[in-house]
């Protein structure tokens, strides 16, 4: 079956907006795959730091590694996190770590890694849809999605939310020392050479610094809705 007959629903968006949430959230509902591709990134700088911090900076190794990966995501119930499995192993908590998310900033800046990835997320792409979050996926990896979204709240409230998810989890957590981790990944993210962080041409954005997590899944359901009736 041709891949590009399978609509994409593409969710892009900085660090703390809540488009992992809410994609999930989303592909439960319309009974789609979903992909969570920071959790791409984020496993490639676990299984690098793993193997050594120096791998980390040897490009031709971390893409071989890349391609190497064994990664498979298991969905929840209820937006609860995505099951992470690499190489057989359950990381679902070590890449919801701070430490996970400054490896996967490092190992995203490297062209040869993102372009090991993209096969991978594309495999991805399967009937009857798929929910693709991320930071590129309408701008690179889906540019033919149905509909992007670029989702976006203040840096404040992102660090507040991370600062709770953290909390709950029972990890120790700093919240001005997330704000500033927050703004610098933010500076990063937007500066890349490849996929820097913006929303794609086509993309509606969404601020949810003032919405639910439930009055953000409606409102993209029911854009998503009109799509697909077109």
């Amino acid at each position: 079956m041709n891949s590009k007959i399978v609509p994409v629903l593409a969710i892009d968006g900085p660090s703390g907006s809540g488009k992992g949430t809410v994609g999930q959230l989303l592909a439960e509902r319309l009974g789609w795959h979903f992909l969570d591709s920071g959790a791409l990134y984020r496993a490639l700088g676990i299984a690098a730091s793993r193997v050594g911090e120096a791998l980390l900076h040897d490009a031709d190794a971390l893409a071989r590694l890349a391609v190497s990966l064994d990664i498979r995501f298991v969905p929840q119930p209820s937006g609860a996190p995505v099951r992470v499995i690499l190489n057989g192993t359950d990381v679902g908590d070590a890449i919801r770590t701070e430490d996970s998310g400054r490896l996967a900033s490092i190992v995203a800046a490297v062209p040869q890694a993102r372009a090991a990835l993209l096969q991978k997320q594309h495999a991805f792409r399967r009937m009857p849809g798929l929910v693709a979050d991320g930071r590129d996926m309408g701008t690179t990896v889906f540019p033919d999605a149905i509909l992007k979204i670029f989702v976006t709240a203040s840096a404040a409230v992102r660090a507040e939310r991370r600062y709770k998810q953290l909390k709950e989890k029972g990890f120790d957590a700093n919240l001005r020392r997330l704000l500033d981790e927050i703004r610098e990944r933010d500076a990063r993210d937007a500066a890349l050479t490849a996929s820097p962080l913006k929303p794609a041409a086509d993309a509606c954005i969404l601020d949810t610094s003032s919405l639910s997590i439930s009055d953000v899944v409606d409102r993209i359901h029911g854009l998503l809705q009109e799509r697909l009736a077109r």
